[in-house]
């Protein structure tokens, strides 16, 4: 793309009102991996905020992963490999990757109002497997609605720049709220059922809108790959280069839907008061504000000690988008308001994990 053009483009940008902050997409450049940078299940695994979804199917096996395979200007990229192909695709089978944003956050593009804005969503992708892909943007508020269009790989494993222009829709707005607001699936594979409706133009959801187009069909495919990075999402028809943002940056917008503590020996999760013989209480701070009151989960917790002391159960006594007051049983005695350290022991890693996705 050429200086001119660019300078064109973002010219385009502030006509319709952002230069900074215009990329709607957190995590876009692939950068953070809370989680892990490798798994071989669906949902939210590995890079935040983009998760790999499935139904149905019977033979599919597959690893997301964030790769250091990436276009000029990036560094990270989100891939999916099959590692067992689905056979055939039947009705009601589909794999895709989803990435959700919060109503609230969509606002701007005023859709349900007579000034509905066209968003550009725009990405590098590269593919074993050439063909055309489907792209819907997809509202679950009220009547589900939606909008799907193609794009198409033409050389097998090279990155390539893909922009689609999506619609305004004056119909159906999203809540202002920080509920599920705009969805985007990235079809790799599905049954037929879900290719046959036209959904070029807005309209109530059917299944066979989902994938309108779609030809190409890495879960069928042995040993097939699938990789995206550099995805934006901007108010406008014009695509402008990627609005890169520090690592910090992303790392903290991605840490209002999940966070974790943990992961190596020795880690201090907490202070905490003893409140009874066998009960010690702690309040900890998010780091940042989370979307909702996050759901706690834990991995490995027999390897999670208080002063040496094994403990038996770690629950929730009140959790907020803030703070979380947790209530951690041990195996041993202390004595009533002394202050006891919380930490990850010797004999394996633990983590204490923090859950507000959409």
């Amino acid at each position: 793309m050429s200086k001119a053009r660019q300078l064109a483009d973002l010219g385009n940008v502030y006509d319709d009102g952002a230069l900074s902050n215009r990329n709607l997409i957190i995590n876009g450049a692939m950068q953070v991996a809370q989680r892990g940078t490798s798994s071989s299940s669906i949902g939210f695994q590995t890079v935040d905020r983009f998760r790999v979804g499935t139904n149905s199917t019977d033979e599919l096996a597959f690893i997301q992963s964030q790769d250091t395979d990436a276009p000029n200007g990036f560094t990270k990229s989100f891939k999916v490999a099959v590692t067992t192909p689905e056979t055939s695709w039947t009705t009601g089978e589909w794999f895709t990757v989803r990435y959700t944003i919060e109503g609230q956050d969509a606002q701007l593009l005023q859709f349900g109002q007579s000034t509905a804005q066209k968003t550009t969503l725009s990405f590098w992708v590269k593919s074993s497997v050439t063909g055309d892909y489907a792209v819907m943007f997809f509202n679950s508020q009220g009547s589900s609605r939606g909008q799907s269009f193609t794009y198409t790989i033409t050389s097998a494993n090279t990155w390539e720049y893909k922009t689609i222009v999506f619609d305004g829709d004056t119909a159906q707005s999203f809540s202002d709220s920080n509920a599920a607001g705009p969805d985007f699936y990235f079809t790799l594979s599905s049954g037929p059922d879900r290719q046959t409706t036209d959904g070029s133009s807005w309209q109530n959801y059917s299944q066979g809108m989902s994938a309108y187009g779609q030809t190409a069909d890495v879960g069928g495919t042995a040993s097939a790959t699938w990789q995206i990075t550099g995805v934006q999402l901007e108010v406008g028809d014009t695509a402008t280069p990627f609005e890169h943002r520090s690592y910090g940056d992303e790392l903290a917008r991605c840490q209002r839907y999940y966070y974790e503590l943990g992961g190596v020996s020795y880690y201090p999760y907490f202070l905490a008061a003893v409140m009874n013989s066998a009960l010690v209480r702690c309040v900890h701070q998010h780091p940042v504000p989370m979307r909702a009151s996050p759901a706690l989960s834990t991995t490995n917790p027999t390897s999670i000690d208080v002063e040496g002391n094994s403990v038996t159960s770690l629950t929730i006594d009140v959790m907020t988008t803030i703070t979380a007051m947790l209530n951690i049983n041990v195996s041993t005695s202390f004595a009533v308001r002394d202050c006891v350290r919380v930490y990850n022991n010797v004999s394996g890693i633990s983590k204490i994990h923090f859950d507000a996705e959409l």
